[in-house]
């Protein structure tokens, strides 16, 4: 492979260091030798390569971001940029952002009427304009985070709002609503409803370049006592053929989530799919198929969502059950609903929610007041060999309590990692890339450039690269992520600010595509830095 004459860079660097006699000036220099990078899936450290890693950054009332109402729109930006370097910084590599929260929207080409959690009051657009969805999904993209649009379906008026738009559905379909403690929410019986859930979906994925769709938790709502929601009339117009109410309302989210996978496949297949769901599916004293927990609350008797169906359907890409219990929880314990989860994925991506918003927080199960319960459940949920966690919400991870955050950034996230493959989405990689050369630059570090490969034979080009550094004598692999010294998310060219002077390297680079295939590797470089008296 070509090394770049350092020549130039050298004069310049003379020019600059001469006067003061301090800076090291660095050549560069081949030496010879054989290697083979080895394709490796298993991994040589207990640090996964491939690991999803993401948060829930939630608008509703905002509690993470904006930090209030009607901020003006380069506050707001500012905030969210802040809130994208801090979890980047902690090694994340993908982030849930709230875009609709009740019957609103934080994005401008939508039916429904912008967020009063954006600008003080639902309807009102940000002054100056500018579409906050547009905004934050380049902004994700420039930092290497996938970018998760995440919808509330269920909510047209939540109980904290204080101004309800006259374009908000609750005035424009009443017959569509149903009146539940404090809350205007949608009535998923009616077909009509679906189809404009369904719409609204697909409006978001035809009209912005997202990395999924996911939803929340809440479809029939979580049960008040003394309070019934009160669908008998859909349920007698629609209901035909149901022995009971329960099996219609399962059916009819059933329909709904079936619906919005096709509409996102027929419009853009390589978006992802995604729901995080109440923990616990169904306990094994209610069905054979359960978990061994014995919880009150389950998500398919009590909010008619029957996760387990639709990841063994196919429908989802992903799911991220809220297992936002401790280890001790002697009703759910959190050991006992991974596994039930593990073993009932079908083949999907599970990623284990946790509930970082409980630790050291005053709660009735004491076991979140140890500092090691989280990180515990970590280390569990790596050894099963999972594929990666979500923390709610972003302003947990931000008060550090016990120093969660610290223990993510300089132990179980210090070195990066890619995001899962989904191979039934996309199985080809992209090519390699070519060209590969060095050179030191005018900040007298070593700088490695390429050129971009063509078009795979799906036709996809790099999404990004990742530069892979050896010592001289190493076996290289691709199976660890320490050995990872620079990931491009833009560009072509990755400078290494820990090469030292005197070492012999040996450098990688592969090509990564939109849905994290990688390329064989480009390479090897090999080079010895030295000073220039040497």
């Amino acid at each position: 492979m070509p090394v770049k004459s350092p020549s130039n860079y050298i004069k310049k660097s003379l020019r600059s260091v001469l006067p003061a006699l301090v800076l090291p000036v660095l050549l560069l220099s081949l030496f010879s030798g054989r290697s083979r990078f080895e394709d490796i899936t298993a991994p040589s450290s207990s640090f996964p390569k491939r690991e999803f890693r993401g948060v829930w950054i939630a608008t509703v009332d905002n509690i993470d971001w904006p930090s209030q109402k009607n901020l003006h729109p380069d506050r707001q930006k500012q905030e969210f940029m802040s809130l994208l370097d801090f979890h980047k910084g902690i090694g994340l590599n993908a982030v849930f952002v709230q875009v609709r929260a009740a019957g609103d929207a934080f994005y401008a080409k939508s039916a429904e009427p912008w967020s009063e959690w954006l600008t003080g009051r639902q309807g009102r657009e940000p002054s100056p304009f500018y579409d906050p969805l547009e905004f934050m999904i380049g902004e994700s993209h420039s930092r290497g985070l996938e970018f998760h649009a995440w919808l509330n379906l269920n909510r047209l008026v939540h109980k904290s709002s204080m101004s309800v738009s006259r374009y908000n559905l609750s005035y424009l379909k009443p017959d569509w609503v149903l009146d539940y403690d404090g809350y205007k929410l949608f009535d998923f019986g009616i077909p009509e409803v679906r189809a404009f859930i369904v719409e609204s979906v697909v409006n978001v994925v035809r009209n912005y370049d997202v990395d999924g769709i996911h939803f929340d938790d809440y479809f029939y709502p979580y049960q008040v006592a003394g309070k019934a929601l009160n669908d008998d009339a859909t349920f007698r117009k629609y209901g035909r053929g149901y022995p009971d109410k329960a099996d219609w309302r399962r059916a009819n989210v059933d329909q709904l989530v079936k619906a919005v996978h096709e509409g996102i496949q027929k419009v853009n297949p390589r978006v992802k799919f995604g729901i995080s769901p109440f923990g616990v599916w169904r306990n094994r004293r209610d069905t054979p198929e359960g978990s061994e927990t014995t919880g009150g609350l389950t998500s398919y008797d009590h909010l008619y969502a029957d996760a387990r169906k639709w990841l063994k359907e196919g429908w989802l890409d992903y799911i991220v059950p809220q297992v936002y219990f401790s280890f001790g929880f002697r009703r759910v314990p959190y050991a006992n609903l991974v596994d039930w989860w593990m073993n009932n994925s079908f083949g999907r991506h599970l990623y284990i929610g946790h509930a970082a918003y409980r630790v050291g927080a005053e709660d009735t199960d004491k076991n979140w007041d140890s500092k090691i319960e989280l990180p515990n459940q970590l280390r569990f949920l790596r050894e099963k060999g999972g594929l990666g966690s979500a923390f709610f919400s972003s302003r947990s991870l931000k008060r550090n309590t016990y120093g969660l955050t610290d223990s993510l950034r300089n132990d179980f996230y210090q070195y990066p990692a890619l995001v899962p493959t989904m191979p039934w989405k996309d199985n080809v990689p992209p090519l390699s890339p070519h060209n590969l050369s060095a050179s030191i630059n005018e900040q007298d570090m070593l700088e490695i450039e390429w050129d971009t490969p063509a078009k795979a034979s799906d036709q996809d080009l790099p999404w990004y690269y990742v530069l892979y550094r050896f010592g001289a004598d190493e076996r290289p692999s691709n199976s660890d992520p320490a050995r990872i010294v620079g990931i491009s998310y833009g560009g072509n060219k990755i400078t290494d600010t820990s090469a030292k002077p005197g070492e012999r390297y040996q450098y990688f680079l592969t090509s990564v595509d939109r849905l994290h295939n990688e390329s064989r590797p480009a390479g090897p470089l090999k080079l010895r830095l030295q000073h220039l008296d040497e």
